[in-house]
């Protein structure tokens, strides 16, 4: 007897082309029925012979794009279909996984090139296989009507395209042309003189004499230079407001960034898939062409690749223009390689030049605002970085940032911001659990929602400091939850009083509010990564956390399992004289722990390291007078601090004018086998004490003594990774755990990592790291929404 198969399936199925190659499929194997989108997924009911095969190649050779998670398989009664459909979707109230925007396809990039196609040189050609999807999604199912593009309104190509089951387009949600699609405009000034007669040409020809120009892409704007002109990028830095913090790069292709970065196989692999991040490169020694006001004292730079058409015409629209003729075509290498044009008789390769060797992509915002996505806005508040505006009619429904990674030996990725290309992804929690929402922390904010069993962190919010990033967290969160249907039972919050998302959350009514302690939260988070609930022995290294105890936290040892923590460790207090002053100036924390050895020689101290000649006696005496006042100098055990202490005392940064600068200068110069470190003073009766003093007696010695900066910083890192390894090693024999995790954004530096887990190693210890999140800020959210989703779970289970 003839049945019918029902077969339900979960994960990332919808505007990845899973609907067109199932109905291909079923086609294939002349199988009768249909596929649907619902808010749950896709379902698809197939009738035939060969249902069996057609099961087997569903869950085997799914779409690239697609990621199947969960496959329910019903036999129903025999139905009769007569033959198999795509139907209308269906809303059935539950939720499905959200696509993340793809970078321009293979195909689509051999089009974007070829006079010959009708979307030739046109700047939003896309496919089932790539282009927008999160930015332009508004609601579910993932259907045209939900989407930004729904305002315009196919023309006949494009709709015969996109019913045709055998067309790349086949139902593409995107799918447009120059005829009926999206266009751009390029604006010179303020909306003085707007120009839409081939406005990507006049905006290469305008940075190449040496102008900056905000451009609409697909998240939110960059703002863009010639990343070889000296001159333009010094006037982009100081229209930033003097910031240092790096700005990203593009370039065309792999090749090009070989010659500034050194760029390994997996570096490579990440640069070139489809979801195109920032991957940060080690610089290589002496390369004129970048100017150096890019990253100022980073031995990284962040690059990527072209991930929109735009980017591309970017790079090759005034080349193609000039070489192309009828009896050329275009030949597109793999993705990320050199593009070729090629003879149609002939083997000769002719190498298609590029307009640039690389350009600035910096995010398009005020200091610490969110990125802009409205061309109105952008005219507006961008006005005074920029010489003109590239602007589009495609509106952006959710502003994305982009992603920003690197490689380490222990994962690949290693986030340093989760954004564009990995957003809305979902995490694996591993087992079913309420729905909650972890509202994160103040600097790199991120919320996490939770659903089923599935962790749903949203983008890169940014540094919560003013009414606009709050609108932009709200609105994110909105969408979200209405995305993937969550109503939380319950939020968790950081403890820091004064910190914005915390005063955010405590206002929320009808719903049950937990403080969660920073550094618990961080160790939490590489929990809910593993999925393991019992102690740990967590490390959490940071710069400021709001401690149980109303001082400020960072450089913190944890006994920490899902129902709570202990304190078993952290670093000596030591006072920040003038707060957020010294967050801001590490110059005062090195004062600070000069004076906490010294007493009343520091001044003899201070002035054998220069520090009087560079911040004067009056303003050196105006720290020490309030540095014994806890109301003007907040005590801290930050090990951020510490770092920022050490690099202070070296002359290389005494002013942080981006979260992390002075650490990361100070990670810079640190050099390979050197084995070496400095005495630290351990006081193991717990709460173990962990005081520096002598560590940056010696220091100080080392300098006057000549030494080289880079062994110093090389031998002062050998010392924290030390540190780390004894208490580690201590709580271990003490607690009988082997499981330690380690998390806080001073763990981003690569040396002290891998010279701490080497260590750790040694010893048979388990030692477990973000990979899913990144360690720093951005990672709190899901650690509190784990802890809090793992505690309710539990109570729900007493009986």
């Amino acid at each position: 007897m003839e049945t019918r198969v029902r077969i339900f399936v979960k994960g990332i199925v919808q505007g990845v082309g899973f609907r067109p190659f199932v109905y291909n499929l079923a086609h294939s194997l002349n199988l009768q029925g249909f596929v649907m989108n619902s808010s749950r997924g896709v379902t698809i009911e197939v009738e035939g012979n060969n249902s069996s095969i057609f099961i087997e190649k569903l869950t085997k050779e799914p779409p690239p794009l697609s990621q199947i998670m969960e496959v329910d398989i019903t036999l129903m009664p025999y139905h009769g279909y007569q033959d198999f459909q795509i139907v209308e979707s269906s809303d059935e109230g539950s939720f499905t996984h959200i696509s993340a925007d793809v970078s321009i396809c293979e195909d689509c990039l051999r089009e974007l090139l070829d006079e010959n196609d009708r979307r030739y040189l046109y700047p939003f050609i896309n496919c089932t296989n790539c282009g927008p999807r999160y930015t332009i999604t508004k609601s579910i199912p993932y259907d045209r009507p939900n989407t930004t593009m729904s305002v315009f309104t196919m023309c006949d190509k494009c709709e015969e395209e996109y019913h045709n089951p055998g067309d790349r387009r086949f139902h593409a949600q995107p799918n447009a042309c120059p005829l009926c699609g999206p266009n751009v405009t390029l604006v010179i000034g303020h909306q003085s003189s707007v120009i839409s007669d081939n406005p990507i040409e006049k905006t290469i020809e305008l940075m190449k004499e040496g102008k900056i120009v905000a451009i609409k892409g697909l998240g939110g704007f960059h703002i863009a230079c010639d990343a070889t002109n000296d001159e333009v990028v010094k006037r982009l830095r100081e229209r930033k407001r003097k910031s240092n913090k790096p700005f990203a790069l593009m370039a065309p292709d792999v090749k090009t960034i070989k010659k500034f970065c050194e760029v390994s196989e997996e570096e490579e692999g990440l640069l070139i898939s489809n979801r195109r991040p920032i991957v940060l490169l080690k610089k290589r020694q002496n390369v004129p062409l970048l100017s150096d006001e890019i990253a100022p004292n980073n031995q990284y730079l962040g690059f990527m690749l072209p991930y929109t058409p735009l980017h591309y015409l970017l790079f090759y629209c005034l080349i193609a223009k000039k070489v192309m003729s009828k009896e050329l075509r275009v030949k597109s290498k793999t993705q990320g390689q050199n593009s070729e044009l090629r003879t149609p008789n002939s083997e000769q390769k002719i190498p298609l030049v590029t307009n640039f060797d690389a350009l600035v992509m910096t995010s398009g915002n005020l200091s610490e605002e969110p990125i802009v996505v409205d061309n109105d806005e952008a005219m507006s508040k961008l006005s005074y970085l920029v010489d003109a505006f590239l602007i589009h009619n495609r509106e952006i429904f959710m502003r994305v940032d982009d992603a920003v990674v690197r490689t380490t030996q222990y994962s690949s990725p290693s986030f340093i911001r989760r954004a564009r290309g990995y957003v809305p992804a979902a995490i694996s929690l591993h087992e079913e659990g309420p729905d909650v929402l972890g509202c994160g922390a103040d600097i790199k904010n991120t919320f996490t929602l939770t659903k089923g069993s599935f962790a749903i962190p949203g983008q890169h919010i940014g540094d919560m400091e003013n009414y606009e990033t709050l609108m932009f967290f709200e609105e994110s969160l909105r969408n979200l939850k209405d995305v993937y249907r969550v109503k939380p039972v319950a939020l968790a919050y950081d403890l820091h009083p004064m910190y914005l998302s915390t005063q955010w959350a405590v206002k929320q009514e009808g719903i049950e509010k937990i403080g969660i302690q920073h550094h618990y939260a961080h160790i939490a988070s590489v929990m809910a990564e593993k999925g393991m609930k019992d102690k740990v022995i967590g490390v959490s290294f940071d710069g400021t956390g709001y401690g149980t105890n109303g001082n400020l936290w960072g450089g913190e040892f944890l006994i920490a399992d899902i129902k709570g923590f202990k304190r078993a460790g952290h670093f000596r207090y030591i006072p920040l004289p003038g707060g957020e002053m010294a967050v801001k100036e590490p110059w005062r924390t090195a004062i600070s722990y000069i004076y906490d050895i010294a007493g009343d020689e520091v001044m003899q101290y201070l002035e054998s390291i220069s520090f009087v000649e560079r911040y004067g006696d009056e303003r050196i005496n105006d720290i020490l007078k309030i540095i014994d006042k806890k109301q003007f100098s907040p005590l801290s055990s930050g090990a951020g601090r510490l770092f920022d202490a050490v690099s202070a005392i070296l002359c290389l940064c005494d002013k942080n004018t981006f979260e992390g600068e002075a650490a990361i200068a100070l990670e810079s110069i640190t050099m390979p086998d050197i084995m070496d470190d400095y005495p630290v003073d351990i006081k193991f009766r717990e709460p173990i004490e962990v005081d520096f003093s002598h560590t940056v007696l010696r220091i100080i010695d080392d300098l006057l003594n000549g030494e080289d900066k880079g062994i110093i910083s090389s031998k002062f890192h050998n010392t924290v990774a030390t540190v780390v390894f004894r208490v580690a090693q201590k709580l271990s024999s003490l607690h009988k755990i082997d499981d330690v995790a380690l998390s806080g954004g001073v763990f981003q530096n690569m040396y002290l990592l891998d010279t701490t887990i080497t260590q750790l190693n040694s010893i048979g210890m388990k030692t477990y790291i973000n990979e899913k999140v990144p360690s720093n800020d951005a990672g709190i959210s899901l650690g509190q929404a784990y802890i809090i989703r793992e505690r309710i779970k539990a109570t729900n289970k007493k009986p």
